[in-house]
């Protein structure tokens, strides 16, 4: 007899094809299922956040706003989630307050009621500014907490931070595993000593990259935790998550179930099959990332970052080096204060290490974010950073050590008068300030070119003026 139910968020409409194909899944391609996919059962459909909006605007000629309203037309019933990073928004640097209340004010208009909100550093003060948005506006805060392995991530560390978290206000709080190597025992430990802790539900985001995600989510849901991250079986495992109708099939058999229609999923299923043999026959999709890398446990580098390494490598004309840069990835987080490697955490310190190998001394050649790093620039390091190896970087340079966007002017007015006209509506000017050179040059595009009529309703607020309408692709 069940005694619970666990939840589920499905991460085809983000993550799944993020992982696996550079997220080119189109909304064309998304916007036919919606409607059945609101009828399944699950917690939240993550449909927006990480790299959705760049994609969109960079590769897709469409405009991720658009994306957003589209989709939350079709799916009343079911909460939207974004993935956001922290200050960072969905950017690559810091931004200012006003631009960050700004975002999440129009996030949740368009249709976003789940924020799952992180730091790449797990530094809270970076989530500061995007938390108390979210309460503002009146939607959930996943706070989260970003795994990885070092001698200073600890199960104890890693507890005291959940509590914290609850303590700022967060609605829930999501242990985020994206390099796929938080293994099934662990997991079982990790899970018992925050639930321990914590009176608001507990989510747990992994990959299939290393081999063991399923059994990983397993022991986690028999450890209590509420919610979990599932893919729909095309578009699952490898570089993505476990495969949905799998873990709900397994799942009903035991003490906890879920709330998911099978049914509907195999229709899902069916639905998004075609859409993946397309992306395998045009080479978007490569089948390696849809296997096992057991490498990702050895050197716990995520699956995303290993083929970067690699590619960065075949540029320079230097495959032969890619063991050596694997075992210099180590050095260069220990000399970094270990930070967790994810966005931008995972391109700095790799590319520092690609950097190394080749020019086979430490640190002859250093990026300009590494040093805006050791400036104290993106937050406060896991561990503190040695002052002999900050001052071999950035000399006597001084270092910021309160809040980095404490720094940053407010910056919303100078960007919508900087881009002028070209933005018509608050959503363009964030689209700017975002990705100012990216953004400009689709803005251009959005109003040059006509736009081609999709599903015509009234909007939430009676009016017409919430008609979706996707950009021809060129």
């Amino acid at each position: 007899m069940t005694e619970r139910t666990v939840e589920i968020t499905e991460t085809v409409l983000r993550d799944a094809h993020q992982s696996l194909m550079a997220t080119r899944m189109t909304t064309q391609e998304m916007l036919p299922i919606i409607e059945k996919m609101d009828q399944v059962g699950y917690y939240s459909l993550e449909c927006w956040g990480g790299a959705t909006f760049d994609a969109a605007i960079r590769f897709l000629n469409e405009d991720p706003w658009e994306r957003l309203r589209a989709i939350k037309e079709r799916a009343p019933h079911t909460k939207l989630q974004m993935l956001l990073r922290g200050q960072n928004l969905l950017g690559y640097r810091h931004y200012a307050d006003d631009i960050v209340e700004k975002f999440v004010q129009k996030a949740s208009e368009n249709g976003i009621d789940v924020f799952r909100i992180f730091d790449a550093l797990n530094d809270i003060r970076n989530l500061e500014a995007s938390l108390r948005a979210v309460k503002k506006y009146g939607k959930h805060a996943q706070l989260t907490i970003c795994y990885t392995i070092s001698e200073v991530h600890t199960i104890d560390y890693y507890t005291q931070l959940a509590k914290e978290l609850e303590n700022m206000g967060a609605d829930s709080i999501c242990i985020k595993d994206m390099a796929g190597i938080l293994t099934p025992y662990i997991a079982k430990k990790l899970v018992g000593s925050l639930k321990e802790v914590l009176t608001i539900p507990l989510s747990l985001h992994t990959h299939a990259t290393s081999g063991v995600s399923q059994m990983t989510y397993l022991m986690a849901v028999e450890a209590g935790v509420d919610m979990i991250d599932t893919a729909i079986s095309p578009f699952s495992e490898g570089t993505s998550q476990p495969p949905t109708e799998s873990m709900a099939i397994a799942l009903n058999e035991g003490l906890v179930a879920t709330k998911l229609n099978l049914q509907l999923l195999e229709e899902i299923a069916e639905y998004f099959k075609p859409i993946r043999d397309k992306y395998l026959a045009n080479r978007l999709l490569d089948p390696k990332m849809m296997g096992v890398d057991p490498k990702a446990l050895l050197y716990q580098v995520p699956g995303g970052m290993l083929s970067n390494l690699y590619s960065q490598l075949k540029q320079a004309n230097a495959t032969e080096k890619y063991e050596a840069v694997l075992k210099e990835v180590p050095q260069v987080r220990k000399d970094m204060g270990f930070p967790p490697l994810v966005t931008p955490m995972s391109q700095m310190v790799g590319t520092q290490a690609v950097f190394n190998v080749l020019a086979g001394e430490r640190y002859k050649m250093v990026p300009n974010e590494i040093k805006e790093y050791l400036h104290g620039s993106y937050g406060r390091p896991p561990m503190p950073i040695s002052e002999d190896f900050r001052k071999q970087i950035i000399d006597e340079d001084t270092v910021i050590t309160d809040r980095p966007a404490d720094h940053i002017q407010p910056e919303f007015e100078r960007l919508k008068e900087e881009i002028g006209t070209l933005a018509k509506t608050d959503e363009d000017v964030l689209t700017y300030a975002l990705f100012p050179q990216v953004g400009k040059a689709f803005l251009q595009k959005k109003y040059e070119f006509p736009k081609v009529e999709q599903k015509k309703s009234c909007g939430r607020n009676g009016r017409n003026d919430q008609n979706i309408s996707l950009y021809k692709m060129r």
